[in-house]
């Protein structure tokens, strides 16, 4: 099975944005903190002395859903909850990928962990062994509407648990059975609550959700560089980013981000070469605004990272066990904490910021190629008309940011009433994060086109020089892919580029430069 480098201490309810970030881009061996354990202990046996007390509680001792008023007898309940289980995982579409599943399963750890949820300590460490084992439930992506939790994915993954189904190990599919033997893990049977309080939450819009943050991260930092690169290639201005100009408006991402810009185009060459008689006055928005946009988008990302990392560290299953009801007793009490709304509005807003660093990046594309704009060679090829150049990729490109447009489109506005209409108002927030990946990838494919573009631009003012930075990511792409001198086959050069905008790989040597983006 897996073996992990590296280890670190889970606290319930104290996970960073840095903690899901680093378990997003690898595995990591995961310990809970000793002093988890025995609140752990008094939520499970709360459970259990409710059972003998004999009083209807929901999730403990009665149906789900629309059948809550059904009493379920004491000697059924672990049926009950393996029931719930198998008749739950209903999902369907291709499976969620190891990034997101360790997400999911990390969450749903951390959640039960606290202390609210009343599974035994058996539950959690199980979770734990699947996880350090490197044994992912096989999790389909479709089947949620983000609300009395992500029941049918999350059942998946408590499948893995009972020893059904598959799962993923190494990114080859095995039977969870035969995984769980390999890896010497015994499976779990779910005693009263246990299988609620497993697939209760929202712990997979979130997931799914934070995956489109942290690509967004990725997205915004390659922009921010293309788009440097662009203006130098375009030979504009670095006027506009003049500190006071953004100081007088005050809107903190839009600073950030021309300070960024000052900083990638400092010392350049190219600029020094038209600082005087440039008889252009302003350039076009796509390069003279993009510290406005860049910043929105900034502010935007920010934003949703808090109201992500909220949901991360939260208890989101119901009933909730409080140790504080009347006479010192455990109280269950039964909530909606599992309505998914704060990460569907997250995902929207995350959406937005996606489309508009696509939107913005195809722009400068466009201006790129038409030399009446650029000054560059028409579609940035020698010899245009026997060579097209750069044409098709800026088809490729609107054709991105247009699909992008409608996949912008909020989820959060959408509700279907599920369970007979006891759930009759849902937040769509797994699909509005779902939804993120799909937009994630045509934005760095627009990137990486620009990326192209940019450089091959700069080719053009050959023998004068770019920036410092900008001169080191342009030799990054040269050791990929060479000068575009004429036609050939293009689709290679613009995979190469789009893997090192989703690999960080432009802004991997200059992570100084924007640290202050994740202050």
């Amino acid at each position: 099975m897996t073996q992990h480098s590296k280890s670190w201490t889970l606290k319930p309810g104290a996970m960073t944005l840095g903690d899901l970030r680093a378990v997003w881009a690898a595995p990591a061996k995961l310990i809970l903190a000793a002093e988890a354990y025995p609140v752990i202990e008094v939520s499970a046996a709360a459970v259990q002395a409710i059972v003998a007390k004999g009083d209807a509680a929901y999730g403990i001792n009665t149906g789900f859903g629309l059948l809550a008023k059904t009493r379920i007898p004491d000697e059924k309940l672990e049926q009950l909850q393996r029931n719930l289980i198998l008749s739950h995982s209903v999902g369907t579409g291709e499976l969620l990928s190891d990034a997101v599943v360790r997400l999911i399963m990390l969450m749903k750890i951390g959640s039960l962990a606290r202390g609210y949820s009343g599974v035994r300590p058996l539950i959690v460490d199980t979770l734990i062994a699947l996880y350090n084992a490197g044994i992912m439930p096989a999790i389909p992506a479709k089947g949620s509407v983000g609300a009395s939790g992500d029941l049918a994915p999350l059942s998946h993954m408590t499948l893995a648990m009972l020893g059904v189904g598959d799962v993923r190990v190494n990114g080859e599919l095995m039977a969870a059975p035969e995984a769980l033997a390999q890896a010497g893990i015994a499976p779990v049977v779910l005693a009263a609550k246990e299988g609620l309080a497993l697939i209760n939450g929202t712990q997979v819009s979130n997931a799914l959700t934070l995956h489109g943050l942290f690509m967004a991260e990725r997205l915004l930092e390659a922009a921010m560089v293309t788009g440097a690169l662009s203006l130098d290639a375009a030979k504009g201005s670095d006027s506009p980013f003049d500190a006071r100009v953004h100081a007088v408006r005050g809107q903190p991402g839009q600073i950030l981000a021309a300070q960024m810009y000052r900083q990638l185009v400092a010392h350049s060459a190219i600029r020094a070469s038209h600082l005087e008689g440039d008889e252009r006055v302003q350039d076009p928005y796509s390069l003279r605004c993009q510290p406005q946009v860049m910043g929105a988008c900034l502010d935007l990302i920010g934003n949703v990272g808090r109201t992500l990392l909220i949901e991360a560290n939260a208890v989101t299953d119901n009933p909730l066990i409080f140790q504080d009801g009347p006479n010192g007793q455990a109280e269950i009490v039964s909530g909606g904490n599992f309505h998914a709304e704060p990460v569907a509005f997250a995902a929207d807003t995350l959406a937005l910021a996606i489309a508009e660093i696509g939107a913005l990046a195809e722009r400068r594309i466009a201006l790129l190629i038409d030399a009446t704009l650029s000054g560059l060679p028409p579609f940035l090829v020698r010899d245009p008309g026997v060579n097209s150049g750069f044409m098709i990729a800026h088809v490729t490109a609107a054709a991105l940011a247009s699909e992008n447009k409608s996949l912008a489109h909020p989820a959060s506005v959408d509700s279907l009433p599920t369970s007979a209409n006891q759930e009759d108002h849902v937040s769509m927030a797994t699909f509005a994060g779902r939804r993120l990946d799909d937009m994630a990838h045509n934005t760095a494919v627009i990137v990486g086109i620009e990326l192209l573009a940019a450089a091959q631009g700069i080719d053009f003012h050959r023998p004068l020089k770019t920036s410092p930075h900008l001169e080191h990511i342009h030799q990054q792409l040269r050791q990929k892919v060479p000068f575009f001198d004429a036609d050939r086959f293009f689709a290679p050069d613009i995979e190469a580029a789009k893997q090192m905008v989703l690999q960080g790989e432009l802004s991997s040597t200059c992570k100084n430069l924007f640290a202050p983006l994740y202050a």
